[in-house]
């Protein structure tokens, strides 16, 4: 057995030329191996129960959602059509939002970062903002895309952490200085999910689950960016890589007195 947590990250669906491809920012993956001391392994969206969500529980101590440049179908959550141009990834849909349910009530933790953060929300009934700036409620949260990466994902704006939350109690702090990169926000919460930090302009930027047996935690922002120079950003790794690891000996303790049929 690997003295490793096994951590299953999301794949988006696009095409490569005439190929269907499932992709998956390195950034990612260095963030989990990095951050969480894990071993990566990439899930494809395929949807429509091609690969089982039991046998994907089975495989994995720990689940990250991943970000993503294509934005929950609104359907998922009773929205109106998006605008004309928008990105979306149906097959992702497809895979990631049932299979958050039944990770969180298996007790399989979960990290859920932007898009995921808001397949979170979805997958617990919520909705989302299709375009936050246009709200007319909260400031732009998007980046410019003309800039050098490193000013896409430099720190936009704070957020104050909801005192007494997981966030809070990781961080030892009141607020901490995110990035901002996103057009999508939350708009109802989802049923069970307990807001965890909050924009100077009252969006909601992290939510957790009420009674998660497991760790299962959501932000908007991108804490894999350069995860080791930010400290919310290691603290945030680090406690997930520790509830992996924590799933990973109890299924180890577990198969160890399984009775033999």
């Amino acid at each position: 057995m690997s003295s490793l947590p096994v951590i299953g990250i999301t794949a988006d669906r696009s095409m490569m030329g005439a190929h269907a491809s499932h992709t998956v920012a390195e950034k990612y993956i260095t963030a989990a191996m990095g951050g969480s001391q894990a071993f990566a392994v990439l899930l494809p969206a395929l949807g429509g129960g091609r690969q089982s969500i039991t046998s994907t529980l089975s495989l994995v101590d720990g689940l990250l959602f991943t970000g993503s440049y294509s934005n929950v179908e609104p359907a998922r959550y009773g929205g109106p059509p998006s605008a004309p141009g928008t990105l979306h990834d149906p097959a992702r849909d497809a895979t990631t939002l049932p299979l958050m349910r039944a990770a969180i009530e298996a007790g399989v933790p979960v990290l859920a970062i932007c898009r995921g953060f808001q397949e979170m929300n979805v997958a617990f009934g919520g909705s989302l903002h299709q375009s936050v700036h246009t709200t007319g409620s909260f400031a732009d949260h998007r980046e410019n895309k003309d800039n050098p990466l490193d000013v896409q994902y430099a720190h936009a704006h704070a957020v104050r952490l909801v005192p007494g939350g997981k966030l809070q109690q990781l961080l030892q702090a009141g607020q901490a200085m995110v990035n901002s990169l996103h057009g999508q926000g939350v708009d109802r919460i989802g049923d069970g999910l307990v807001v965890e930090a909050l924009a100077p302009d009252g969006l909601v930027e992290a939510l957790s689950v009420a009674g998660s047996p497991a760790f299962a935690l959501g932000v908007q922002w991108h804490p894999e960016w350069k995860y080791a120079q930010d400290k919310l950003s290691t603290a945030l790794f680090q406690a997930f890589g520790d509830a992996c690891r924590q799933r990973m000996l109890a299924r180890a303790g577990q198969q160890a007195f399984d009775p033999i049929d």
